[in-house]
Order: structure tokens, then sequence, then C-alpha cells
């Protein structure tokens, strides 16, 4: 797992709770089931069986992988619209190249994130690159989907390149937990990303036998996503491991914790948490569009029929290689 690492010994660490903090219980555990998406690429599906209305203002995250792929088998999306909310692409492992009608797009590997904002219409690809197909390789990811208030949903477009090196870095108080703050703010520290949506999401990894307990705004959700490793979650440490989602409860400190014992395969517990201020809005969602009302979907789609969402590049953006010819939405 090459996401950027470092010495937490050297990093800022985060404050200690407090001792009368309330840790969050887990209030729903579910294991994410395996699909396939875009044009063939595993995935599996992290809020499936969850109650949306504990995971607003987030509607939707695949994990992408984890898969070591073997020369010519790596895939990934045709073309296809969005509107009404944004996408976030993180990369563990491998590469992938976005492009989009607006103008956005490029390469994002081991750390770097893509943040879409689709807001009033977008048409997008995401793909490996020819090298990739050709050699195959290690496949690693997530995308998140979050969501947008019903007087931001016709935003105009905006793209965000987050590099791995403008991603905080962060330490638990006893340096057995590294952060990695994309978005949002921990202890006082800002991530890169730019939000329309008050939300935080970091990538934690835990050595074994470590413990994070961290302070969370009390009126934000939390959410916590195993990507690898065993461990525990919550105040009554409900135990954790691969593909599995954990919501917190409301309180003031959520808690996640490394099994003394890992895998061979997985030495850390890598966890993603996130969490977001509520929007509390109706969620009209079909496909790729993700409204307040079935007419606001309809609309959407009698727009992007009529080619109102962007148009496919018919040439490629200097520096940026040719993409696939375009294809039906997902």
């Amino acid at each position: 797992m090459p996401a950027i690492t470092a010495d937490t010994i050297i990093l800022p660490r985060v404050p200690a709770p407090h001792p009368t903090a309330g840790d969050r219980p887990v209030v729903s555990l579910t294991t994410a089931p395996s699909a396939l998406e875009g044009e063939g690429f595993p995935v599996r599906r992290a809020f499936a069986g969850v109650d949306l209305r504990l995971l607003d203002p987030f509607i939707h995250m695949d994990q992408m992988g984890e898969v070591e792929y073997g020369p010519g088998e790596p895939k990934g999306t045709p073309w296809h619209p969005h509107r009404g909310f944004e996408t976030v692409t993180y990369m563990i492992d491998g590469i992938f190249r976005h492009q989009d009608s607006n103008g956005g797009g490029g390469l994002i590997s081991d750390g770097d994130t893509q943040w879409m904002t689709a807001g009033e219409g977008i048409l997008h690809i995401e793909a490996p690159p020819e090298d990739v197909v050709a050699r195959g390789g290690l496949f690693h990811g997530f995308q998140l989907w979050v969501n947008l208030p019903a007087r931001l949903k016709m935003s105009p477009p905006r793209y965000q390149d987050i590099r791995r090196g403008q991603v905080v870095l962060l330490s638990s108080p006893d340096g057995g937990a590294l952060l990695r703050v994309i978005a949002g703010e921990v202890a006082g520290n800002r991530g890169p990303g730019v939000t329309y949506t008050p939300i935080t999401l970091l990538h934690a990894t835990l050595a074994p036998g470590a413990q994070l307990r961290l302070l969370w705004r009390p009126d934000f959700n939390a959410v916590a996503y195993v990507l690898t490793g065993l461990g525990s979650v919550g105040i009554d440490k409900a135990p954790v491991r691969a593909g599995q989602l954990a919501v917190y409860g409301p309180g003031d400190v959520v808690t996640v914790a490394a099994d003394d014992q890992q895998q061979d395969r997985s030495p850390q517990l890598d966890v993603l948490l996130l969490g977001g201020l509520p929007i509390r809005e109706p969620v009209a969602a079909y496909g790729p569009f993700v409204m307040n009302t079935r007419q606001e979907l309809v609309q959407a789609f009698e727009d992007y029929q009529a080619g109102r969402l962007g148009t496919i590049p018919s040439e490629p953006r200097p520096g940026h290689d040719t993409l696939n010819s375009p294809s039906k939405p997902r």
C-alpha cells in the first residue's frame, strides 16, 4: 500500500480527547458485497444495506479492487454523465486517468485524489493508461459520492487535482497511527480538498496493537470503512475486517483499534474515516444523477440526451493521451 507514508515520530500529533469526552457507539456494522463496475472492474459496495439517513451527506462509495491484474486486464469506465453531487476518487495502488467535458483531468496514483463537482452537469471518463493496461499490476482505491444541497446542485462544474504531497499528515498521540487528511479539519489541521458540503475525509493507518481515539465534530455523522487489516471499532470494541463499514452514533470521539496480530498480506490496519453535516433533504437518485425530486431526474436525463451536460472532447488536451471512444453511461 504505497499511499503516502511518513515517520509518525516527527509529525504533529492530534490531542488526546479529555477523559470525559463521550465515545460514539457503533450503531451499524455491515459487510460490503462485491460487484462489477464500468467496463468490468471489481468493486465492493461499501454502503450497501445501510440506511442512507445515517450516511447523509454521503450517498455512495465503492472500494475499487484490491485486485492484481494480468497484462491486458485493467479496466475503467466509459464516458458517462453526472449531475447534482461530487465524486471523490482516491488511488492507493495503481494509476487511473480522468478526463471530463469541463477540461479537468490527469493521472492519479499512490495517494493522489481527484475531486470532481458535477454540479449542473458534466461528462467524464476514468480508465487506466494504455501502458498500465499492457503490463497489468495492482489496482486499489475508492470513489465516494458526496451529495450537494438543493441550492448548490446546479453549481458550475469544477475539478480539483490533489497530489499526495498536499495531503495533511498527522499522528495519533502515541505515534501508533498515521492520519492523512484529504478534506475537512482534524485538530485544527485542514486538508486540501475544498468542499461545498461540510465533511471530513481521512485515511488512517494503525500499527498492530495501536488505538486511535479522535475528537469528532458532534454535529457530523461518522463512518469507518476498513480497507485492509483486522481491528475493532467503537466503545464496545466491535471486531472489524477488510470490506466492513461501521456507522457510529452520536458522541464526541471516534475510536478505532488495530488487532495485535495482523494478516501477512495486511501488516497494518487501514481505515477510511469520513463524516459530514447531514443535508436532510429529499434524495431522488437514479444511475448517474442525484437530485431532490423525480421531475429533476427526468429533466437531467432529458438534458443529457439533448447534449446539455457537456460535450466529449474530440481531441486530447495538450499533455494527455487520447482516451477511449464514448459509450453508454453507467
